[in-house]
């Protein structure tokens, strides 16, 4: 945290906010991508270590504030519904965050996001994937798999389940709250996942819980955009989110591949 404190700190904790802040509008209208572009913004001005343990708690109360929009009883169907998918993505999500050591992460970057980049371009050039609304039992183990084993490497758990909800049609108010409640699970198994790992501790916890603010924020506005926007634009509007993220994987899999 000495970072956090140097004579510029300043400009440091402005940065994070501004990040934190877009980073919660961005989740709001379109229900995901938090960890994702603060992960990506704070990693470029302090160790990613840090900007990983800084985004835990804002991940997890904004994913909250998310499940909970339409109440409890609409937070527990969408529990029931996808029970595989989130059992499944919290094995896999807790085995990999305590083997990132030995994980070749630009492989798993390359395998994640060449999918998820063809996904979002073919289906903005008009040639959509679909899947139906119960995909089943195999489907469902997979994609929670291949969600799990991203999020414990990166803690970004977008854009898998992203385009398996797209493909789905699913209506977008319905499909905001799914992502909440996957994402929110998912967070907190992160988080108790890298306390046992060591990355979120009594040093890093502080900036971690002065980014909650503007994350929440954030959000709030974003839900305001959200509701304003009909189906159709917050599919393009998804799937444009969708595909920045997926080339922005693949960018971080070739940077790790570079000598």
């Amino acid at each position: 945290m000495e970072i956090m404190t140097a004579p510029d700190s300043a400009l440091l904790w402005g940065f994070a906010v501004c990040v934190t802040l877009l980073a919660g509008v961005i989740k709001g209208v379109v229900g995901f991508a938090l960890p994702m572009v603060m992960i990506s913004g704070l990693s470029s001005v302090m160790p990613p270590e840090l900007a990983l343990a800084a985004m835990m708690i804002p991940t997890v109360l904004a994913n909250l504030m998310q499940a909970l929009r339409q109440g409890p009883r609409a937070a527990w169907e969408t529990i029931r519904r996808f029970w595989i998918f989130l059992v499944s993505g919290g094995v896999a999500l807790v085995a990999t965050a305590q083997l990132v050591p030995m994980l070749p992460s630009d492989v798993l970057y390359l395998l994640i996001g060449l999918p998820v980049t063809l996904y979002a371009g073919a289906t903005l050039a008009g040639r959509a994937l679909r899947l139906p609304p119960d995909p089943g039992a195999r489907t469902m183990t997979a994609i929670g798999a291949l969600t799990g084993a991203m999020g414990g490497v990166t803690g970004v758990l977008g854009p898998p389940t992203v385009a398996m909800l797209t493909a789905q049609g699913t209506e977008k108010r319905d499909q905001v709250r799914i992502q909440g409640v996957i994402y929110g699970l998912g967070a907190l198994t992160f988080l108790f996942a890298h306390v046992g790992s060591g990355v979120l501790r009594v040093e890093t916890l502080p900036l971690s819980l002065a980014l909650v603010p503007p994350a929440l924020i954030g959000i709030w506005l974003g839900f305001r955009i959200q509701d304003r926007i009909d189906q159709a634009v917050f599919r393009r509007a998804t799937l444009l989110v969708l595909l920045v993220a997926g080339v922005n994987l693949l960018r971080r899999a070739l940077v790790v591949m570079q000598p």
